[in-house]
This record gives C-alpha cells, structure tokens and sequence, in this order.
C-alpha cells in the first residue's frame, strides 16, 4: 500500500512540472520579442501622377501603406511629414503634421497641410502675393509603437498642390503681461498686466517700481508658451536704468521709478518688441490742472516718492472740476493713456475704452498715488 502512495505522489509532481513547463512556454508564445521593422511602403497615392490636389477646394489627401512587420500584431502610430525640397533632415525644410494616424489608411486634413506647405514656402522665402502656391510636395511616413519603440521611415512620394495662402493674419496683441523679480515671483497667475493705449496699436504702460538688479519677461500670455520674451527685445533706456538682457530676461541695474513702455511691430509672419524705460512722468490735465489747461505742462508733474512705498502727489487742484491725469507715450494723445481714482479708492486706467466716469474734486486738494498698489486718493 505503501509504496502506491509514492507512486501516485511521484504522478502527481510530474504532472504538475508538466503544467508549469507549459505555462511557462505560453508566457513565452504571448510575449513576443520585438524584431525591429526593415521595410515601411508608403504607397503611390491615386492622383500622384499629372494630377494636382487642389488644397482649397478638397477636404482630405488619401494616403495608405503597409504595415511595417515588427514580429507580432502591434498598435501602431503613423505620423505624416512633408517638405518642398525633399529635404527631411535640415531643421526648417520639412514639417510633421499635427495629427496622427494609427491604420494604414489615412485621410489627411487638406488644411492642415496647407497649413504646412505655406510654412514651407515662406521659409524658402516666397512671399504671400505668390498665392496660390502650385509646388511639388514630398511626403512620407513615420511609424512607431504606441510607447515611440521601433521608429521607422516610408520611402517619399511626390504630389503636386496648389494651396491658397493658409496661414491667419498676424494682428498685434490686445494684451500684455508682465513676470518677475519686479512684482514678487515668477509665477504667471500672479503676473501684473500692462496698460494698452486707447490708439489700440501694440502700445502698452504702466509704472513700475524695480529695485536693484531687478529682473523680468513679457508675454501675450499668462503662461511660458514659448513666447515670452525679455532681454531679447529691442532696448530703449530714455531713464538711465541700465537695462541689459540677462540670459533672456530684462535686467535693470539701477533702483527706481519707471515708466515702462512695450511697443509691438508686425515683420513679416513675426511679433518684433521694443521695450523703453522713461522718466515716470505723471501729468494733471484740464480743469483741476495748471490754469485749466489742456496740454502737459511742467507745471502739472508729481513728485515722484523714494520708494515703492510712497505715493505720487500732484500739485494742488488749481480749480474746483473733474480730476483727469495721465502719462504721456511718444507720438499718441495724452488721453491714449489717462487714468483716474474711482471712489473705491483704485486707479483705474482707461485703456482702450470710452471716455470714463468723472469725479469732481475742491481747489487745493491733491491726487495721491500709488502703482504698485493700484490705490490712490484725493486730499
């Protein structure tokens, strides 16, 4: 009886050893070992020959391929490039399109590569009044594994487009920010927002407090998109600041008051800045000014304080009427860049709004203010 027993037990371990060599060479069989792919066919498209996609008036590109072997059934990530010269390797010749693709059958968005192949051509250096553009257009394909293993490149196919010019107007920005040592952090969300002028054209102010060594970017917007510019921008210091471009930040030597002026051009498909440091010059206007004058006389400058701390204070209210103040930015109407105090206490600064609300003030009393705060009053 005894010796059943071991021989039933000797079955069942081998048995079991049985089942786990097989189990193991399942493991095996569902993990396949990547071979890396030799061979990627882009196919000749339908209308490759004679033929022109006309991009304007088409909604997609058809493109297929094969499936580049990697040794087993894979998701797998096709990426479109394209380019004028056949050139797929020099930065600025070719462009990989947005949107990927993940069968061997694609429709490609016919705008996006208009988009692309108007780039391209104003890189070569054709200029818009040349649209629409009939060129050649060399594709092809880039594979990958969802996880970016196993890149491999198609052969290149020839199309011949004609696109309309794609790209959107180049406008001047509505808006300006301004991050850095000057307002605390670099942190965007707490970033300080520039003036823009009533003439809307680019121009944006504000006076700022900047100690020693102060350091500071720009942008359109609150974030670092890539846009951000600094030191880099073309330097104006009307204010003997010391401004200077530090590893792409503005830096400014000198402790002080200043106005602080960002003026935008349009060249060609880009934004070009110019950045200008004034004397923070502040100006009473009209009727509480210098004789009821409407012009920037001398006569109606602040004091200009120490420190951020302090306030700027008018001269005494020449007459009682409504307190209107300004600075004054080169070549636009004092009014382009005007301001007052509400009654809550804020400096609130016209813009590029309409005329704003009035607030009557006595003879004598002044205008206190101070920009970093944003408050200010009448006393």
């Amino acid at each position: 009886m005894m010796m059943k027993h071991r021989n039933k037990i000797a079955v069942m371990l081998l048995a079991g050893l049985s089942l786990v060599f097989a189990s193991c060479e399942d493991d095996r069989n569902s993990n396949p070992t990547l071979q890396n792919p030799t061979k990627f066919v882009l196919n000749t498209p339908a209308y490759a020959e004679g033929a022109v996609y006309d991009l304007e008036n088409s909604s997609s590109v058809e493109l297929t391929c094969s499936q580049p072997d990697y040794g087993f059934t894979a998701a797998t990530v096709y990426s479109v490039q394209v380019s004028l010269d056949n050139d797929f390797t020099t930065e600025g010749k070719f462009a990989t399109l947005a949107t990927t693709y993940t069968t061997a059958k694609m429709a490609i968005d016919a705008a996006e590569i208009a988009v692309a192949q108007t780039t391209l051509a104003l890189e070569k250096g054709i200029t818009e009044d040349r649209f629409p553009l009939t060129s050649k257009l060399y594709v092809r394909l880039k594979a990958a594994l969802t996880n970016g293993k196993g890149e491999i490149f198609s052969n290149v196919a020839t199309l011949r487009t004609r696109t309309k010019f794609a790209l959107s107007p180049i406008v001047l920005p509505k808006t300006m920010n301004i991050v850095g040592s000057t307002i605390g952090n670099w942190k965007w969300e707490d970033c300080m927002e520039m003036v823009p002028t009533w003439a809307k054209n680019g121009t944006f102010w504000r006076i700022l407090y900047f100690e020693k060594d102060a350091e500071m970017k720009f942008n359109i917007e609150k974030g670092w998109d890539g846009q951000e510019f600094g030191g880099s921008a073309t330097l104006e210091d009307h204010a003997n600041a010391g401004l200077s471009n530090a590893g792409g930040n503005l830096k400014v030597a000198q402790a002080g008051w200043y106005l602080v002026v960002v003026k935008t051009a349009v060249e060609g498909r880009n934004l070009k800045y110019t950045v200008a440091f004034e004397k923070p010059k502040v100006y009473l206007i009209g009727g509480v000014a210098h004789e009821g004058k409407w012009e920037i006389l001398d006569e109606n400058l602040f004091t200009v304080p120490a420190d951020a701390k302090g306030d700027f204070v008018s001269p005494p209210f020449s007459q009682t009427a409504e307190v209107r103040m300004c600075v004054k930015i080169a070549d636009e109407d004092w009014w382009h860049s005007e301001f007052i105090v509400f009654a809550d206490g804020k400096i609130a600064y016209r813009g590029s709004g309409d005329d704003q609300e009035r607030y009557a003030q006595p003879a004598g009393k002044r205008a206190y203010l101070n920009f970093m705060t944003g408050k200010g009053r009448y006393e």
